[in-house]
């Protein structure tokens, strides 16, 4: 089976190294584009204010990514500023932009999942009351962290570091679309995404049954959002390169 890698462009290409390191074919078919903001002056502010922040959360890489581009010349990180990050392809950006790994604090490593329910579990051992922190994301996302932290007395402000868009596919992606539409069996979707379903079902021709197509999804979320497209058969695996592999071998023929 060919794996139909979904995630934003810079993600989906490490997964395809990783999964064809594992004798696996896969492709990166993404199906959310990252985009920066048009206005990145809330950023180098955000950077300038960021000694004030007890704690900064990075929702994903890409967030990661684009905050650090509007990094002033000559910056370091705070030494007084916690990092929070929910897996371990965030936690890989913020070390390799300079974070200190003493200040990150991320879920553990054989948590069931890789999210902000996760992040809290680490998080839920400081002293949040009148702590001030940042939630970096893209424009819009969940705020159950933010609400989280709110109750436990800290004052929570976000900010837009990148736009998620629907992707504009080339004529190659467009093939690679047809292709997995004309021969379902011979193709797995992997899914990290609950919008990335919906811009499938966006960009697939109208009426399209789902009905014999298989799905790998990293979240229970995931998985109920493909079920209910209607999709065959959706198996749940923890985001971690040896838990999709094998779900990947528990699904092929």
């Amino acid at each position: 089976m060919r794996i139909l890698v979904t995630r934003p462009a810079a993600q989906a290409t490490e997964w395809v190294r990783d999964l064809q390191a594992q004798g696996l074919e896969a492709v990166a078919l993404p199906l959310i584009a990252i985009a920066a903001v048009d206005d990145p002056a809330a950023l180098r502010a955000e950077w300038q204010a960021l000694a004030q922040q007890r704690l900064a959360v990075f929702v994903s890489p890409n967030a990661v990514q684009h905050f650090f581009a509007q990094r002033p010349r000559g910056a370091a990180w705070p030494s007084a500023t916690l990092a929070g990050s929910p897996g371990p392809g965030t936690t890989r950006a913020l070390t390799a932009l300079g974070v200190p790994s003493g200040l990150i604090v991320e879920p553990a490593a054989d948590a069931a999942q890789f999210d902000s329910e996760s992040l809290w579990v680490q998080l839920q051992r400081h002293d949040w009351q009148g702590t001030n922190v940042l939630v970096v994301r893209g424009d819009g996302g969940r705020d159950w962290l933010a609400d989280t932290l709110r109750s436990h007395g800290a004052h929570v402000s976000h900010v837009a570091a990148y736009r998620r868009m629907a992707p504009a596919f080339d004529a190659a992606e467009h093939a690679l679309l047809h292709a997995a539409l004309a021969a379902p069996a011979a193709h797995l979707w992997f899914f990290s995404s609950s919008e990335a379903i919906a811009h499938l079902e966006t960009l697939a021709p109208p009426g399209t049954d789902w009905g014999r197509t298989h799905a790998i999804g990293t979240h229970p979320r995931i998985v109920e959002r493909a079920r209910c497209a209607g999709f065959a058969r959706v198996v749940e695996a923890r985001p971690a390169l040896a838990a999709v592999v094998a779900c990947i071998q528990s699904i092929r023929p």
